[in-house]
């Protein structure tokens, strides 16, 4: 902090003069910057620095037990050619559209009947969370048994109904493979979308539902004019993290299947574990790992554009 010498009456009076740090120090407006330092450090300590080393160690013939070398595109030219990662891709991307979608519709029913007065509504609410907070593992353990080969529930069921003759193979064969780890999917995932959702239908005010039933609206047109365009910008943010969450979705698989049979459950996260940890080949499999991020920044662009319009968040149209 410097001072300075005043010429008026009165001199000798010293004045201090604050310093641009000092100001900066103390202004308000500055005062949030200063709260999400630690945040910040956080993130970029734990989440920028690993994202950025993977990206560098795809450039680059890294194996476990040993340094690479800078290989510029080697590892993506041979994904480019590679069936099995073309195959990952296929399998993810089913695997994400299906599942995501499949939760948004399940979980925007149960929200819609969990919002109405009924008996015992508290504990249907608890129930619904149960498959979210189990863990992952377990539950695909769970699943794992319910799919067996030979003591599965669902066989047994059929074949007493006399619906099937023989036990199904269910994480044998590879399109019941995919069906089988898209519905434990959907079976873990629907409470999050559900809850969420529930939570954003709270918000609305009940008058408008009251104002719109004396102009005659029926179900469908409350819904539509009222609940939807009120419910946007939650089911954005919502399904944003649901296509996230499911296309790295990592444990449930790798439990389940281990990718098989014959790579038709392989997601990207799995076959980029398998090719860096397991065979030891780090930049092949930080190369898929960062083939993953530009799926994923599409996802979030199209949420990010879609929240910014007027008519997302407050159902009229664009001026």
């Amino acid at each position: 902090m410097t001072t300075i010498q005043t010429s008026m009456p009165g001199a000798g009076k010293v004045i201090p003069r604050s310093s641009a740090w000092d100001r900066l120090r103390i202004n308000r407006n500055w005062l949030a910057l200063w709260f999400m330092l630690p945040a910040a450090a956080f993130l970029l300590l734990f989440l920028a620095y690993p994202l950025f080393l993977g990206v560098w160690m795809s450039f680059t013939d890294d194996r476990i037990g040993r340094g690479g070398v800078f290989v510029g595109l080697e590892n993506y030219e041979w994904l480019k050619d590679d069936s099995i990662f073309w195959l990952s891709v296929f399998n993810t991307l089913l695997y994400t559209i299906v599942a995501s979608a499949i939760k948004f519709a399940v979980g925007l029913y149960l929200a819609l009947l969990l919002n109405r007065h009924m008996p015992f509504k508290a504990l249907i609410r608890a129930a619904v969370l149960i498959p979210f907070i189990v863990p992952t593992v377990l539950s695909a353990i769970a699943f794992w048994w319910i799919y067996d080969s030979q003591f599965s529930i669902i066989s047994w069921s059929l074949i007493k109904m006399g619906l099937i003759d023989h036990n199904i193979n269910f994480l044998g064969d590879s399109n019941w493979a995919r069906a089988s780890v898209i519905f434990a999917n959907i079976w873990r995932g629907v409470p999050f979308v559900a809850i969420t959702l529930l939570a954003g239908l709270q918000t609305v005010s009940p008058s408008l539902y009251e104002a719109a039933t004396l102009d005659g609206a029926t179900s469908w047109q409350r819904f539509r004019f009222i609940t939807y365009p009120l419910l946007t910008p939650i089911i954005a943010v919502v399904m944003t993290f649901s296509v996230l969450f499911t296309f790295t979705d990592f444990q449930l698989i790798w439990a389940l299947t281990r990718g098989g049979p014959v790579n038709a459950t392989h997601l990207m996260a799995t076959l980029s574990y398998q090719r860096g940890i397991l065979s030891g080949r780090l930049g092949e499999g930080a190369a898929i790992a960062t083939a993953m991020i530009p799926f994923l920044l599409a996802a979030i662009a199209i949420s990010w554009f879609g929240m910014q319009r007027r008519k997302w968040q407050q159902g009229t149209d664009n001026d």
